[in-house]
């Protein structure tokens, strides 16, 4: 939504950059390239920087440090690409970074007004280096989704724009409890995917505010067949919010459950166990890290 307001200012002087963080879902990367190329007529350069922020997780465990971390890489990506296209055409010098900041973020970061704790931080507000080679401009910051959306479709957005389901800017990192690897991701990327066509199936997609997997670092026992297994346990999280400030969890149905754990476990490799969860916001919160 940012980009498509920047640039109805300001045309190609603005330069999208998508980056490929190796923690987005299932073939998101390339979906998401076309769809703002081919459909809302952007100019985007994809950059698959995955390999080095998985470097940067790499043993890193806790939620805090994981969010700083994916914080700082992007804005090193950025500014090398910024660099590039300073050395390869007539663009003058790049000094500005727009975000896509909405009000949540701010809040649950930061202490506003009053005494408010840091809930968690955002990559895109309290991840950021303190010293960038940016400005930032963030136009929807005082915003809320819904907020939003409202602005989306004003000015004409696609509606599959309007309708998706929002998507956490260290990904699946925050999904994904304990050390961030290629094979947990795989896994988790496989299970999110599931979630997300049973629920479209299932005509709950456009009714509900979120639905993902998340992946537990813990193992159960299971039976496959005639033999004992060890293997992961998948939550999936399903909520309903108007500004994701409070949430709650949604009562899908049985059946819809049952599909959704029978795909889980039978295409899933190594998981054994799916459970759902059932926790409001607040106490917890809609992510799980």
């Amino acid at each position: 939504m940012a980009a498509v307001l920047v640039h109805r200012a300001m045309g190609n002087r603005l330069t999208n950059i998508f980056v490929n963080t190796g923690l987005l879902r299932k073939h998101e990367f390339e979906s998401t390239l076309e769809m703002l190329r081919d459909r809302l007529k952007l100019r985007v350069i994809g950059v698959d920087a995955s390999d080095r922020f998985l470097a940067q997780l790499k043993g890193i465990t806790d939620p805090e440090e994981k969010r700083r971390r994916i914080g700082r890489e992007f804005i090193a990506v950025f500014a090398e690409q910024a660099q590039k296209l300073q050395a390869g055409e007539a663009h003058g010098e790049i000094g500005y970074l727009v975000q896509g900041t909405l009000y949540p973020d701010v809040i649950e970061s930061v202490s506003v007004k009053g005494p408010s704790s840091t809930i968690k931080t955002h990559h895109n507000v309290g991840g950021l280096p303190e010293k960038m080679p940016f400005a930032l401009i963030e136009p929807l910051r005082d915003l809320f989704k819904d907020e939003v959306r409202q602005i989306g479709k004003e000015l004409g957005l696609p509606a599959e724009v309007l309708v998706k389901h929002p998507f956490p800017g260290p990904g699946l990192a925050v999904r994904l409890l304990g050390e961030v690897n290629p094979t947990q991701l795989a896994t988790l990327r496989e299970a999110d995917a599931i979630v997300v066509e049973e629920i479209r199936k299932a005509g709950f997609y456009e009714k509900v505010w979120q639905a993902f997997a998340v992946l537990l670092p813990i193992r159960s026992v299971g039976v496959m067949g005639d033999f004992r297994t060890y293997g992961q346990t998948v939550v999936v999280r399903v909520v309903e919010s108007d500004d994701a400030m409070t949430a709650d969890w949604v009562k899908l149905p049985g059946e819809v459950l049952a599909g959704i754990s029978t795909r889980i476990v039978n295409e899933v490799s190594g998981v054994t166990r799916v459970v759902y969860d059932v926790s409001s916001k607040p106490p917890s919160t809609i992510e799980w890290e």
